[in-house]
């Protein structure tokens, strides 16, 4: 009981959202741990339970272990400062991802740091494990909305047991990850393909260190541009799965060198898609991103015209490749996302920058990304699209925000947010599926197939040629103009950011 135990000065003023069992355990071990005069546990001394918030009216007024239930979750902010709390507990392990959410966004209105108790599923209850010792600081992938996405592991393991599996921009986040799941499934060989070579030789030792003799790998340096560099590694390895993965993808960067995303991502992709079909690889999946929806900028229009390139060639029907594409939104933590720099902002006592308080973004973690790629290539028959239900879009601002709760600092008070303005090309807001693709459902309930729109392969192959050629001469007027030829849906981000900022006021037009 709580008259029984003597805190320390050090132990912070905390408040339990959450009253059930969850709630008995932790007290118990916090109480236990201070009564023992042995106790070495550092971490529980951190904690003085002051009151607990519970929804139950009938555990209202009511104490647990000494400490009083004071209120609801709708009362959370006004007892949080009654109370002097200093630090939250969300110790509802049950809660869906939706109100995990929920609860979250609730406590950090009091701008107090949290700690969450995890799922049940990821909870640890024996001799061996306390659950105090479970608490962690909330983590980004928490505020996703959603629960993360389960795949079917034995049709990715009967689908790459025993093939040769080409993995393009391998030393990637994506590419990477890729090659670390495809090597747990006892694949004949697997041959990375990348142009940066400190990427390449990182994920080479990685594997070499975990697998040794046991995993066929292959390590190559080669850029998707040469188109015979390519062809040499057809001819040589024969892979049956070709994963391209390489591609430009940074929107600001791509958007003062568009060349360079027309002739890394269309072109490149040109020549690993044909090389793929002309030399009979099973299959061909390309990795897309939500940017090629209604694009603004020059990356996300030159990863349309990819879609374009892997339907067109799949609309031929000539030899036995399947092609497919998969479609996903921003990938926590991978290379030129925002966390990390959100991060490095937060531990060098910078000001953290997002460029617009409106922006929202879809989210996904890496391992989720790449079974996505993993479990569509299973299942795909050639020409979908496959895009994942990803929940609610994110704030950016959110994120950053919690972020630096993470870090145990007050957002706008010990770290300043700093709105920088819209960078070029720059959407407000991303989205999944183009206007003119159905949504069919398939055996995972989270995963969609967007139907698209038969390509004209004569007027597409010609536009294809305009566009490559003058990629190659670097003319940008001509090719920029070939681009927005090519992919209708390409239009400028002023225009698709003032009608969306107009909705987002409730404005009509």
């Amino acid at each position: 009981m709580k008259s029984e135990v003597k805190f320390s000065d050090s132990a912070k003023r905390t408040m339990i959202i959450g009253g059930g069992v969850c709630c008995e355990m932790l007290l118990n071990e916090i109480f236990n741990a201070q009564k023992s005069p042995y106790t070495e546990d550092k971490y529980s001394a951190q904690f003085n339970p002051v009151c607990i918030i519970d929804n139950d009216p009938k555990k209202v007024g009511k104490e647990i272990m000494g400490v009083k239930v004071v209120g609801r979750e709708d009362e959370l902010v006004k007892y949080a400062k009654e109370y002097e709390i200093e630090q939250l507990i969300l110790a509802i392990p049950s809660l869906t991802s939706d109100e995990r959410k929920a609860a979250i966004d609730i406590c950090n209105e009091t701008k107090l740091p949290l700690k969450i108790v995890p799922f049940i599923g990821t909870l640890i209850l024996d001799d061996s494990a306390t659950l105090l010792g479970q608490v962690h600081d909330i983590k980004v992938e928490e505020l996703l909305g959603r629960d993360p996405i389960k795949f079917d592991n034995k049709d990715i393991k009967d689908f790459i047991n025993g093939k040769v599996c080409m993995v393009t921009g391998g030393g990637g986040s994506i590419g990477s990850e890729l090659v670390r799941q495809i090597a747990k499934y006892h694949p004949q060989q697997i041959i990375i393909v990348d142009i940066y070579e400190n990427n390449a030789y990182e994920i080479q030792q990685e594997l070499v260190m975990e697998y040794g003799s046991d995993l066929n790998l292959v390590t190559l340096i080669a850029s998707v541009r040469d188109y015979y560099r390519i062809n040499q590694i057809f001819e040589k390895y024969k892979p049956q799965i070709v994963f391209h993965a390489a591609a430009h993808k940074h929107v600001p960067l791509m958007e003062v060198s568009p060349m360079e995303a027309i002739k890394n991502n269309v072109v490149g992709t040109f020549n690993v898609a044909t090389l793929a079909q002309f030399h009979n690889a099973e299959k061909f999946v390309m990795i897309s991103t939500d940017k090629a929806v209604n694009p603004t900028n020059a990356m996300g229009a030159s990863k349309r015209c990819c879609e374009m390139i892997v339907q067109y060639l799949s609309q031929q029907h000539e030899g036995k490749t399947e092609f497919v594409t998969t479609r996903f939104g921003n990938v926590l933590g991978s290379n030129g996302s925002v966390i990390p720099l959100f991060k490095k902002q937060i531990e060098q006592g910078k000001p953290v920058t997002v460029t617009h308080e409106d922006i929202i973004r879809y989210f996904m973690t890496i391992p989720e990304a790449v079974s996505l790629v993993m479990e569509a290539a299973a299942i795909a028959h050639g020409g979908e699209i496959f895009v994942l239900d990803m929940g609610q879009p994110v704030k950016i601002v959110t994120l950053a925000e919690n972020l630096i709760r993470m870090y145990g600092k007050v957002p706008y008070k010990d770290v300043p947010i700093v709105f920088t303005g819209l960078r070029p090309g720059e959407k407000i807001k991303e989205e999944l599926l183009m206007n003119e693709e159905g949504l069919k459902k398939t055996s995972n309930k989270l995963i969609f197939i967007g139907k698209q729109i038969d390509i004209d392969e004569e007027c597409f192959a010609a536009s294809l040629k305009k566009l490559r050629d003058a990629a190659l001469k670097n003319d940008e007027a001509i090719a920029i103009k070939a681009l927005h030829k090519m992919v209708p849906t390409f239009i400028t981000p002023e225009e698709f950011n003032t009608k969306e900022l107009h909705i987002l006021e409730g404005c009509t037009e």
